[in-house]
């Protein structure tokens, strides 16, 4: 596997009050979720700022370009489509037009997730054609593919319990193989964080 085609996309929000946690938000109120969110880009940071594969950021309104992100180590571009399926789709076909691959795309919402990961999520790629990054909440936190797989996005909703199965049940229909990583939580819910005993900052 060559590391220099190697692609890590990275989907962010704009870290805005209002606009980031928003069930979080209605739990412990929108200063404190949006303080969780600063801590969660912070996480997403600091695994993936030294790992030796090119990243893509894609912010969900505009680039920013003076933030803790830097510029000589990510890619900074906005997502592109009308909804988050879409969104994907879009940034793994423009990864693999520039001949990248194979790619793995994530978010930022998930404290478990950790640089061994994401290593051993390209490293499976060798031998599967998908590895899956299941979510607790039965949605995935990561995704990694060898090439385009648009039906895997298609008229896919991203707010239910089903997504993961519903990538996995496409998978199976292409008769490509996949690898699941561990399953971790993201955050979403007070809950989340209670779990993962999250402490605020005074």
């Amino acid at each position: 596997m060559n590391q220099s085609s190697l692609l890590l996309i990275i989907f962010i929000k704009n870290p805005v009050k209002g606009k980031v946690k928003t069930r979080l938000a209605k739990e412990i109120g929108a200063d404190k979720a949006l303080e969780v969110y600063q801590d969660l880009l912070n996480h997403t940071h600091s695994i993936t700022q030294n790992l030796p594969f090119n990243k893509d950021l894609y912010y969900s309104e505009r680039v920013d370009e003076n933030d803790l992100w830097s510029s000589a180590d990510y890619q900074k571009k906005v997502q592109q489509g009308e909804e988050l399926g879409s969104k994907m789709s879009n940034a793994f076909n423009a990864g693999f037009k520039e001949g990248k691959s194979p790619i793995c795309i994530i978010g930022s919402d998930c404290f478990e997730l950790s640089e061994d990961i994401l290593l051993d999520a390209f490293e499976k790629l060798k031998d599967f054609d998908f590895v899956i990054g299941p979510a607790r909440d039965g949605g995935y936190y990561l995704l990694g593919m060898n090439e385009h797989s648009p039906s895997l996005f298609n008229d896919k909703l991203y707010s239910t319990s089903k997504v993961c199965e519903e990538a996995i049940h496409e998978i199976k229909k292409l008769g490509k193989s996949y690898f699941l990583l561990p399953k971790l939580s993201d955050i979403d819910t007070l809950k989340d964080l209670n779990h993962q005993k999250y402490i605020f900052k005074k």
